[in-house]
């Protein structure tokens, strides 16, 4: 079966977990969440042709870094944590080559 299709990428944007940061893109999860109808066939487009491809536009390759504290000395920079915030897009993309790649693992073993 085709590894993109517009159904999947319907169920990964009513799946977003509207609890989780807004991304470098500015717009909240919920938006997304709510606009479903809206986003999915435009995304689903960009993704087939993503892949079609093999190119990935360059604002998915994006993402805003920050530190988070974990514990100990908070001088000591080996204390904390990098935590990158990506565009969603660039996400649910990332979930169509895990697909792909965990279906050709399973396959070729």
């Amino acid at each position: 079966p085709p590894i993109i299709q517009e159904e999947i990428v319907n169920d990964l944007l009513c799946c977003l977990d509207i609890h989780k940061s807004i991304g470098p893109e500015g717009i909240h999860l919920r938006v997304l969440r709510e606009l479903v109808e809206e986003f999915a066939k435009p995304l689903f487009i960009i993704y087939q042709q993503s892949w079609s491809t093999g190119e990935v536009p360059d604002d998915w390759r994006l993402a805003n870094v920050t530190s988070i504290y974990k514990k100990g000395w908070r001088e000591d920079p080996g204390n904390y944590r990098p935590v990158s915030l990506t565009l969603v897009p660039g996400k649910i993309m990332e979930q169509f080559v895990l697909s792909a790649l965990t279906w050709h693992v399973q396959d070729n073993q």
